[in-house]
């Protein structure tokens, strides 16, 4: 978790001065405040998973690039074995891991979450034209779409506009575990 923290600091910092923002343009950009986005550049917070959103989202980036660098190959074949799958908790402690983060020359980032029983989240819409992918490993979950909460059980696909209001919600006595896959209409690499 060190180790995320440290690599959000810096991107960050490099983004917000890429941009030549204050941390109270930042603040206003991102609905992050000003002091949560300083102890983040400082290494001082582990943000959740919603204000990690909340900074994707204001500088028009995937999550995947705040967690991770995107892989530095030319190749179209990438093995990233389970170990080398980075994991980051969100606030109820369920781990997110990056599968692949998002390049360029892809357009989409692919995360893998696992609910624990009782978690339930209300995301805010992400950058327009985004698409997301919810594939069902095991267990089972609700998708909160079009203001209806949908069941899903293993091996259930859904594809829908991530850019909307949506949510994921855990109401079992097991843990769920699906894979994400968000997909951007638009470059945000740069």
């Amino acid at each position: 978790m060190q180790e995320i923290n440290l690599y959000l600091a810096t991107t960050l910092k490099q983004l917000r001065q890429a941009k030549g923002w204050s941390l109270d343009r930042a603040a206003s950009e991102t609905g992050v405040s000003k002091a949560m986005l300083g102890q983040i550049e400082r290494g001082e917070s582990s943000p959740t998973i919603a204000t990690m959103w909340k900074i994707s989202k204001g500088f028009h980036k995937s999550l995947s690039s705040l967690l991770e660098p995107s892989a530095d190959n030319n190749s179209q074949t990438v093995i990233r074995p389970p170990n080398k799958q980075s994991k980051v908790l969100d606030s109820n402690n369920s781990p997110i891991a990056p599968i692949f983060p998002y390049e360029e020359q892809f357009g989409f980032e692919m995360f893998e979450l696992t609910l624990l029983p009782g978690y339930e989240r209300i995301s805010e819409p992400h950058i327009d034209g985004v698409t997301e992918h919810v594939i069902v490993i095991s267990g089972e979950m609700e998708l909160l779409i079009n203001g209806e909460w949908i069941k899903l059980t293993q091996g259930s696909s859904v594809r829908f506009a991530g850019d909307t209001l949506h949510g994921y919600r855990n109401s079992s006595a097991s843990p769920a575990v699906f894979h994400n896959i968000l997909h951007y209409a638009h470059d945000v690499s740069e």
